[in-house]
C-alpha cells in the first residue's frame, strides 16, 4: 500500500472516531442549556435532575472530543505537509480563532458551570452553559470556515506556489459555509437527542421509571425530530448548492452518468465504473431534477460529460470519485435520516398514550437508535471529502500533491495502526463510562446544587 493510501486511511479513521464525539456536544450543549433553562423558569427540581443526570454524559463526551481532536490538527504536519505549505496562509486564520477565541471560551465556562453549581445563583448557573453552547458551536463554525475554502476556494491569490489570503471576509461569506454550518448544527441536536432518548429506553428497559427518566424520554423525542427535520430542510438546500458549485460530486452520489433534464432520481443502482453506466438502476422519472430546482425540469449534468468538461479545464486525469461508495454513502445517510422521525414520532404518541413501558420491543429499537444519527453524519462526512477527489482543495491541489515527501511507507504504516488503535481504546473507554453511569442511574452533579 502507497503512503498516500496509508495517509487517506488514517485520516478518514481518526475523522470518523473524532466526529463521532464532535456532534453530540454540538448538541447536548443545547439540550441542556434549554433544560436548565426550564429549571431556572419553573423551579421544577425534575429538570435541575434532567440536567445533572445527562451533563455527565455530556462530559465524558466532551473529553474524549478534546483528546481525540488534538491529534487532528498534527496530522497536517505528520502526513500531509505539502498540504499545509500550500493550505497554511488560509487555515491559519480560522483555526487560530477557533482555539483562541471559541473552544477557549467554551472550556473556560464548562469549568465554571461543572463547579459552579453551590456558589453560583440559578440562572448565572444557566448562563453558563449557555455560553458553552455558544463557545462549543462557535468553534464548528470557524473549522467549517477553513473546510469551506477546500469545497469552494474564495478570498485567495495563487503566489508562489501556495493559497494567500487576500479577502477575510470571503471566506466567512463563502456561500459553502452557510449551507454547511447550519446542516452541522441541526445533525449535532439529531445526535444528542436520539443518544439521550435511546439512553432514557435503556434506563426505562431497567425498570427506571422516574419522573426525570420519562420527561427525558419526551424532551429528548422532540429535541431529535426538530433535529431531524431542520437536518433534512437544510440538506435540501445544502445539495442544490452542491449540483451548482461540485456537480461531480452530486451526480456521483446519485450515480447519475448521462446529463438530462428532467433527470431521473436514481433509488438502486450498481454502477460499472469501466463502462461508465450503471448495471443495474432503478429510478424515478424527473425526480432529481424536482430535488435540485423545486420542479419537474431542470438539466443536471452527467458524470461522463463533467469527466470531458474537467479534462479540458484541468488536463487528463480521472475526476470520477467512486461511484458505488458514494452511491450507497450517501443512500445510506438518506435513509438514516428517513428512520429516524418515524423512531421520535413514534415515541411521542407512546408517551402521549402511557404506553412507553409497555412497547418494551420499540425501548430496544430506540437503544439501536442511538446509532442512526452517528451513520448518518459519517456517511455524510464520507460523501462530502470522498466526493471531491481527485481534489483535497477543489480545482487548485490534487490528493497526490498534498502528501508529505519524507514519510516512508513504514512510517505511515505505523502511525496508521498505533493512532487507530489509541483511537478504538478511548472511544472504549467512554462507551464503559457512560454505561456505568447509566447503571448508577442516579443524577447528581460536582457541587451539591443551588
Amino acid at each position: 500500500m502507497s503512503v498516500i493510501a496509508l495517509a487517506r486511511w488514517q485520516f478518514a479513521i481518526l475523522t470518523v472516531i473524532h466526529f463521532f464525539f464532535v456532534p453530540l456536544t454540538l448538541g447536548m450543549t443545547v439540550f441542556l442549556a434549554i433544560l436548565e433553562t426550564l429549571y431556572v423558569r419553573t423551579r421544577d427540581e425534575t429538570y435541575k435532575k434532567m440536567v445533572q443526570f445527562w451533563s455527565k454524559v455530556f462530559l465524558i463526551n466532551f473529553a474524549l472530543g478534546v483528546v481525540s481532536g488534538i491529534v487532528q490538527e498534527f496530522q497536517f504536519g505528520m502526513n500531509w505537509s505539502e498540504y499545509s505549505r500550500f493550505m497554511g496562509d488560509i487555515f491559519g486564520a480560522p483555526l487560530a480563532i477557533e482555539a483562541l477565541l471559541a473552544f477557549y471560551l467554551e472550556s473556560t465556562f464548562i469549568g465554571v458551570w461543572v463547579f459552579g453549581w453551590e456558589k453560583l445563583s440559578p440562572k448565572l448557573h444557566a448562563a453558563m452553559m449557555w455560553l458553552v453552547a455558544i463557545g462549543s458551536n462557535l468553534s464548528a463554525l470557524w473549522i467549517l470556515i477553513a473546510n469551506s475554502f477546500m469545497q469552494e476556494p474564495v478570498g485567495f491569490v495563487l503566489r508562489n506556489g501556495r493559497v494567500e489570503m487576500v479577502d477575510f471576509f470571503a471566506l466567512i461569506k463563502n456561500p459553502n459555509v452557510w449551507v454547511q454550518f447550519p446542516h452541522v448544527l441541526s445533525a449535532g441536536m439529531t445526535t444528542a437527542g436520539f443518544v439521550v432518548l435511546g439512553l432514557s429506553a435503556a434506563l426505562l428497559l431497567k425498570g427506571r421509571g422516574d419522573e426525570w427518566v420519562l420527561r427525558s424520554f419526551k424532551a429528548s423525542a422532540i429535541y431529535g425530530l426538530v433535529g431531524v427535520l431542520l437536518v433534512t430542510w437544510v440538506g435540501h438546500s445544502q445539495a442544490q448548492h452542491m449540483v451548482q458549485q461540485q456537480p461531480m460530486k452530486m451526480a456521483a452520489a446519485e450515480a447519475h452518468w448521462e446529463t438530462e433534464n428532467p433527470a431521473a432520481y436514481t433509488i438502486f443502482a450498481i454502477a460499472d465504473p469501466a463502462s461508465r453506466r450503471n448495471a443495474v438502476s432503478i429510478r424515478i422519472p424527473g425526480f432529481l431534477s424536482l430535488l435540485s430546482y423545486d420542479r419537474f425540469s431542470g438539466e443536471v449534468k452527467g458524470i461522463n460529460e463533467l469527466q470531458a468538461t474537467y479534462e479540458r479545464k484541468y488536463g487528463p486525469d480521472n475526476y470520477i470519485p467512486p461511484v458505488n461508495f458514494m452511491f450507497y454513502s450517501f443512500h445510506l445517510m438518506v435513509l438514516a435520516g428517513m428512520l429516524m422521525p418515524v423512531l421520535a414520532i413514534y415515541a411521542l404518541y407512546l408517551h402521549h398514550k402511557e404506553q412507553v413501558a409497555e412497547k418494551r420491543w420499540f425501548l430496544k429499537w430506540l437503544v439501536w437508535g442511538i446509532s442512526l444519527p452517528f451513520i448518518a453524519s459519517t456517511t455524510g462526512w464520507l460523501v462530502t471529502e470522498v466526493g471531491r477527489q481527485p481534489w483535497i482543495v477543489l480545482g487548485l491541489q490534487k490528493v497526490q500533491d498534498a502528501v508529505s515527501p519524507a514519510v516512508s511507507v513504514g512510517e505511515a504504516a505505523f502511525s496508521l495502526f498505533a493512532l487507530t488503535l489509541v483511537y478504538v481504546l478511548i472511544t472504549g473507554v467512554g462507551i464503559y463510562l457512560v454505561l456505568r453511569h447509566l447503571d448508577a442511574g442516579e443524577p447528581s452533579s460536582v457541587g451539591a446544587g443551588y
